[in-house]
């Protein structure tokens, strides 16, 4: 482990990998907390399936490849609730960027989460960071009522729409509407996309929010340029404001929500319940207490 830790200060893409399957196997391991920050700029996408999130980030990748920044991708597919399994096809429509050696895409299966995450990705953002990606690109499954938890772990969260597939019923669920940092109107060339865009800005008419709305064609590269540019001014507004330590902030926190959960449930699997509620809350929490 040591020297996969040295091998990562090396910027080894392979050790890299490694240590990020080492993670998902065992996550809240300490070693990842010692690892330096880096300043990376974590990016979450997400929005209804069928919306076209993979193509977009993956025209956001060239884009900023073109800018000379390197780029660490998370792609989250949907688990089987069977085997546990997962497709993790996203990858395939980021096949350009394969063999370029300043990009990284990493899959990972959602797992068990409701919220669209698996718990592991919070130290694979840490090690992605520490090996000194300046962007790190995360794609959710997709944006349901209760898969919101990507704002946990983003610095700015892109909220990917299109035109005809009833993402105008999505905007009134409130959860939906209040994840996105950034809007954009995915599929623009189809129609419908000027009524969703007018759609989006009656409700931020109504509701006194001013949010960035975005046309953009992913297969063409349209508006992917102007996406880019209105991430990079907001996360300087939320470095001005102190807004992106709130964020970090609260990323720390749900990591930590994250493992105490994970240590309450296993600790609940192998304890002989007996008497009272009260006496089973204080059992688990004394052999969690004990587990540190």
């Amino acid at each position: 482990m040591k020297q996969l830790l040295e091998k990562l200060e090396k910027k080894d893409i392979k050790a890299l990998a490694k240590l990020i399957t080492y993670v998902e196997n065992n996550p809240g391991i300490d070693i990842v907390d010692k690892l330096p920050t880096k300043g990376a700029k974590i990016i979450g996408f997400t929005g209804s399936p069928g919306a076209g999130k993979s193509t977009l980030v993956n025209s956001v990748i060239s884009t900023l490849r073109n800018k000379g920044y390197s780029v660490g991708v998370i792609a989250i597919d949907p688990s089987s609730p069977f085997t546990g399994g997962a497709f993790l096809g996203d990858r395939i429509r980021m096949k350009n960027h394969f063999l370029d050696d300043k990009v990284f895409i990493r899959s990972m299966s959602s797992g068990n989460s409701l919220g669209g995450l698996n718990e592991s990705v919070f130290d694979v953002i840490k090690l992605m960071d520490a090996f000194g990606f300046d962007y790190v690109l995360i794609e959710t499954v997709g944006a349901g009522q209760s898969e919101v938890d990507i704002v946990y772990v983003s610095d700015i969260v892109v909220l990917v729409l299109s035109p005809g597939s009833g993402d105008e019923i999505q905007l009134l669920k409130s959860g939906i509407m209040e994840i996105g940092d950034i809007y954009v109107v995915n599929k623009s060339d189809l129609d419908g996309a000027d009524y969703l865009k007018s759609y989006l800005e009656a409700i931020f008419s109504i509701s006194n929010k001013r949010k960035p709305i975005i046309k953009t064609i992913a297969t063409s590269n349209s508006g992917v340029e102007e996406l880019v540019k209105t991430i990079d001014l907001l996360l300087k507004e939320f470095h001005k404001n102190g807004e992106i330590k709130i964020r970090r902030e609260r990323r720390l926190k749900k990591h930590a929500e994250s493992i105490i959960t994970r240590k309450i449930k296993e600790e609940l699997s192998s304890l002989e319940v007996t008497g009272s509620i009260n006496t089973v809350v204080k059992n688990v929490l004394k052999r969690l207490c004990d587990s540190f």
